[in-house]
């Protein structure tokens, strides 16, 4: 079985960089019949018809936790000509969501025709076209934006278009243009139900989305993680290792999956054991976002939103499990220029986002990976200690007076950041290990 998979995907990976090579081809204005019909050849072997990708994806057989989500999104469908955005961070299930969505009783019964395009291989609106033109089934040409509208202008019945993963010809400002209005001229089909995920908190622009707007997608409660690690390990039992190793993913759904799937083959004492030597790399053994923790995490940083400030204040966090608060950003004097701006950004794409408390945080799985790939320079370590010894002073010089009701608070709000960045300068090489002390 093993071997039969790594053959699958070996296929899988040729395809793609095939359908990459068309692609650039036909952005280079020089359209190639060999090279399409090749691929239209391998598709067709792989139980794909009409030299389209009309095969869609299967239902999720593991869904929980997502059912507010799942009825917000089918009842926004049943609005005329519905444009609805699934937005959210790496590995938040924002796929799984739209494929629910793909399979809903609803869905099936409103809508004639449906597809689900994985945008991830478009780089451009051209590009971008080309993908969903294979996916219906035109013959490919040098730009088939207008080609693409035409098709759903001239169907009969209601359609539903969903173009996942839509961040990766979006994201570059160059790109972005072109893509939004791309989608712009999808919108204006009136018959036409567009859906997209997205990594991040933005919504395109040039399109009127239909409210309610759905919120970017949370963790999940710890009782849908719990059943999805259930399902997984056919395991009811809840111990406290299932339990500390939750913790550990702070309930992302992808986290879960690879962390269910992985006790499920090696017993949760060795996981438990695993993860304590090697972090998120216990659970980035496969080659895709999807199988690969760290690999998803790493496409979240790279992203071209992310601006030199914005990188260095996730690697500050990385190290700080209370997050921040807006007066702690402003006040620590961390030497990272436009702070505020930088907070939009990793908010912007769900690198970060405001606890109940309305301090910065990131997710455990996010700051392990950053710890171990972008750790902070000493220089944001020493300025955020150095913030922290001022308020420990603050607490000593104030003991029983009147202000000291004003500084506990902030102690308290930071007590696991004092615990994490007081150990880091115990280091026998630490510039600050008497101050420290």
């Amino acid at each position: 079985m093993l071997n039969n998979v790594i053959q699958v995907q070996h296929e899988a990976e040729a395809m793609h960089t095939e359908l990459l090579e068309l692609i650039t081809t036909l952005s280079d204005g020089a359209t190639s019949d060999r090279s399409s019909s090749v691929f239209y050849k391998k598709a067709n072997g792989s139980q794909l018809s009409s030299n389209s990708f009309s095969l869609l994806p299967s239902k999720p057989k593991i869904f929980h936790g997502r059912d507010s989500e799942l009825n917000h999104v089918i009842k926004v469908l049943f609005n005329d000509a519905p444009r609805i955005a699934i937005l959210g961070g790496g590995g938040m299930g924002k796929t799984s969501l739209a494929r629910a969505v793909l399979h809903h009783t609803d869905t099936c019964t409103k809508f004639e025709r449906k597809f689900l395009v994985s945008a991830e291989a478009a780089t451009t609106a051209v590009e971008l076209a080309a993908l969903i033109g294979l996916y219906l089934g035109l013959e490919p040409s040098k730009d088939l934006t207008k080609s693409v509208v035409q098709y759903f202008a001239r169907q009969t019945g209601l359609c539903l278009l969903i173009l996942d993963n839509l961040e990766t010809p979006w994201e570059p400002i160059q790109s972005r243009g072109g893509v939004e209005s791309f989608l712009s001229l999808l919108a204006d089909v009136e018959h036409l139900a567009l859906m997209i995920t997205m990594r991040g908190s933005e919504r395109p622009g040039q399109v009127r989305w239909t409210p309610p707007f759905l919120p970017p997608l949370q963790p999940l409660s710890d009782e849908a993680s719990q059943q999805i690690f259930e399902d997984i390990t056919n395991d009811p039992h809840v111990s406290k290792e299932r339990t500390q190793l939750l913790a550990f993913t702070e309930n992302m759904p992808l986290a879960v999956d690879l962390m269910a799937h992985l006790v499920d083959y090696e017993g949760i004492d060795n996981v438990l054991t695993r993860w304590k030597a090697e972090k998120t790399a216990a659970l980035s053994t496969g080659h895709h976002r999807t199988s690969n923790l760290d690999a998803s995490t790493a496409l979240s940083y790279s992203s071209p939103r992310i601006t030199p400030g914005a990188r260095e204040l996730l690697c500050l966090l990385s190290i700080l499990p209370d997050g921040l608060s807006d007066a702690e950003l402003t006040q620590s004097n961390l030497p990272i220029g436009n702070i505020q701006a930088c907070k939009s950004v990793l908010i912007a794409t769900s690198l970060a986002y405001k606890d109940t408390k309305s301090r910065l945080r990131s997710l455990v799985p996010i700051r392990e990976h950053i710890q171990q790939f972008s750790p902070p320079s000493e220089t944001l370590v020493q300025a955020i200690r150095k913030s922290f010894h001022y308020l420990l002073a603050r607490y000593q010089k104030h003991s029983g007076g009147v202000h000291l009701g004003a500084i506990l608070p902030q102690i308290t709000a930071n007590l696991a950041n004092l615990e994490e960045v007081l150990q880091r300068g115990l280091h026998p090489g630490s510039p600050d290990l008497s101050e420290t002390i």
